[in-house]
């Protein structure tokens, strides 16, 4: 049996998969190596990762000097109690993302993933509010949005669709509308106007309730890609900024250059009170995650008894490595002059998007950054739809990592991608087309 067969079977009798109904999914791929933008088989095949393996990997698979951050810093210290004790990457990384993140977002608090960042920015702003002598019990979200899979994530993301069997886990969270826009999109403008309207008349209602506003910024990304302008959410700051409402980015998937600036918050012009950050934070290399917080939410979290402290943590929260990665991932932005690749990435995506905007099937072409999407016109919106399934296998077929989301199709690669390979993802997509029509 060979190695890749062998791999296989191991994994049919052992391993259960994150978003895969087991019983109907082909084997899955072993992949025994990768670099830059490509991905190896353990057949010899080779895929070309245009999902970024889920949206963490930005420089590139196997960076050379993220790999020795990681084996320089395991050399000296892998880990070590994060309560009593600190630690040099630690320190140099919570300083140097509150040195590049706006308006005076200076106090980092670290845990593992995207889904605990955000469960930690609930938890802060409830008790910031309790610190403060007022018991505000609700949050608002938007339509869609999608903030992870712990409980308090899954309750703000309760419109993405995908947590209807915890249904009576969840607690409430209010949610608007969110004004989705795409090229060409002549009303953009009112839907914005109908949402802060909306938010207005919630205000007036339940402002004094409101422990935080949560949203993705510019794009929503598990629902589908769905992007948003920057002057929404600039209208949306100001509303909340008069309220005293403390706004809340998910930064998990916009962060680190995704949208073109480094963190969304900066192409939008938006300093939030709260910023969620994870995915590309080590450059793809290690789970860590940050929630990072204005001076004042912090300062009211200081006491003299334990009940005012925010008694949350994790057994690898501030994890060396990760730490070392991060910081390895942050100077390649400047070394690499990664921006520079984004805005290259995105002249490719704009010139292939509009050309694909004269297919009968195709609408609601939609870029910012590195990041493009498509909608498929009639097909279902569902998850794990039909039409999905159809074109991922056809799409792997080609040798390209692409998981549509329902009836989208997007791409988000690694920055290190060429443009000969971004044109090729395009081509087969193009090609692809020819099965939803």
């Amino acid at each position: 049996m060979s190695r890749g067969n062998d791999l296989a079977s191991l994994d049919r009798r052992h391993v259960w998969h994150p978003f895969t109904q087991e019983k109907t999914t082909p084997s899955p791929i072993p992949v025994v190596a990768a670099e830059g933008a490509t991905l190896h088989g353990a057949d010899g095949r080779k895929y070309l990762d245009l999902i970024s393996s889920w949206w963490v990997t930005i420089h590139g698979h196997t960076h050379p000097a993220i790999v020795r951050a990681i084996a320089d810093q395991a050399a000296r210290l892998e880990q070590v109690i994060f309560a009593g004790f600190t630690h040099e990457p630690a320190v140099r990384l919570a300083s140097r993302l509150a040195a590049r993140l706006p308006g005076g977002l200076s106090r980092v608090f670290f845990s593992d993933n995207g889904s605990t960042a955000v469960e930690v920015a609930l938890k802060m702003a409830c008790q910031y509010w309790l610190n403060r002598g007022q018991r505000r019990s609700r949050f608002l979200a938007f339509e869609g949005g999608y903030h992870g899979d712990t409980v308090g994530a899954m309750s703000a993301g309760r419109t993405s669709g995908f947590f209807d069997a915890f249904e009576t886990m969840l607690f409430h969270v209010d949610m608007l509308p969110y004004p989705a826009t795409w090229m060409g999109d002549g009303e953009v403008e009112d839907k914005e106007a109908a949402v802060l309207t909306a938010l207005n008349r919630y205000l007036d209602r339940n402002g004094p309730d409101c422990a935080g506003v949560i949203i993705e910024p510019l794009v929503q990304g598990a629902s589908g890609m769905r992007m948003c302008r920057p002057e929404f959410l600039r209208g949306l700051a100001a509303k909340l900024k008069q309220s005293g409402i403390p706004l809340i980015f998910d930064e998990v998937m916009t962060g680190f250059g995704r949208t073109g600036a480094l963190f969304a918050c900066h192409k939008a012009g938006v300093a939030p009170d709260i910023i969620c950050l994870s995915k590309g934070l080590t450059g793809g290399f290690m789970p860590l995650s940050v929630t990072v917080c204005r001076e004042e939410i912090y300062q009211a979290f200081l006491g003299d008894g334990f009940d005012q402290a925010f008694a949350h943590g994790h057994s690898f929260t501030a994890n060396p490595l990760g730490c070392a990665a991060a910081l390895a991932s942050l100077e390649l932005f400047e070394k690499e002059k990664t921006l520079a690749r984004v805005v290259a990435i995105e002249r490719i995506h704009r010139g292939r998007v509009l050309e694909l905007m004269s297919h009968p099937r195709v609408h609601r072409g939609r870029i910012h950054g590195s990041i493009a999407a498509v909608n498929i016109r009639d097909g279902k919106e569902e998850y794990a739809s039909e039409t999905s399934q159809r074109l991922k296998a056809f799409f792997l077929e080609k040798g390209l990592l692409i998981r549509p989301l329902g009836n989208v199709i997007y791409l988000l690669p690694p920055y290190c991608i060429t443009e000969a390979e971004l044109h090729r993802a395009w081509n087969v997509i193009e090609e692809g087309l020819t099965l939803v029509t």
